[in-house]
């Protein structure tokens, strides 16, 4: 009952902060861009948490823990939450003073994206319930080798980076993909960090990067 209450309050929460950062700025609800986003983020989301609530709720405890052990992540939270606010404030901002620049079309199909992004995200989560929210090794943790790691060795940051990269175009802003380009760097120094943590405490995971060369995308990096 106490992980559904707080898989409950941290959705709501969610929702909420979400829908402030878009309907804010813009000063209006009518903003169709976003309430599709919303939609595309929010009812896939309802469908996992209570998938996993029914199925696995100890993966969910795992990703409720939000504190960092490592050095290099938690000098990473601050960038990581001005990008994100930066992100989603200037969509709004930009739907006030009428310059979204997108076209319908181009922006339905970045919901899309979304979607296929949180699609691969989800993938992940069912084939690795040791994906956690914070770096580190736990007991009986075991390198994970199928499925979409077997592609690339971080598919919930390809996914992520996706849904990212994406979303100013779903909401109609070309400008606002600005800030979500520093993404790329801040997630290269996480995986980066988090490789050595998982090299030096996870047993069998160096054979598993020689054996996956890509990290994030095949054929780029």
């Amino acid at each position: 009952m106490r992980t559904w209450l707080k898989a409950l309050a941290l959705y709501a929460a969610a929702l909420a902060s979400v829908a402030a950062l878009l309907f804010v700025p813009a000063g209006t609800l009518d903003y169709w861009q976003a309430w599709l986003y919303m939609a595309v983020m929010f009812i896939p989301a309802a469908c996992v948490m209570a998938y996993f609530l029914a199925s696995d709720p100890s993966f969910l405890e795992k990703r409720f823990r939000m504190k960092e052990k490592e050095r290099e992540q938690k000098a990473l939270q601050a960038p990581s939450a001005i990008i994100f606010l930066a992100g989603f404030l200037a969509p709004g901002i930009c739907r006030r003073y009428g310059i979204l620049d997108v076209p319908d079309g181009m922006a339905i199909a970045a919901e899309a994206a979304v979607l296929a992004g949180y699609a691969l995200v989800f993938l992940v989560f069912k084939e690795n319930s040791f994906a956690g929210r914070t770096i580190m090794v736990e007991k009986g943790q075991k390198v994970i080798s199928t499925g979409p790691y077997a592609l690339v060795r971080h598919p919930m940051y390809a996914g992520v980076l996706l849904m990212y990269i994406a979303t100013p175009i779903a909401l109609g802003s070309y400008l606002a993909l600005i800030p979500f380009l520093f993404i790329i760097p801040l997630l290269a120094c996480r995986i980066k960090n988090e490789e050595e943590v998982l090299a030096r405490g996870l047993k069998g995971y160096r054979e598993y990067c020689a054996k996956v060369k890509w990290r994030m995308v095949p054929g780029v990096w």
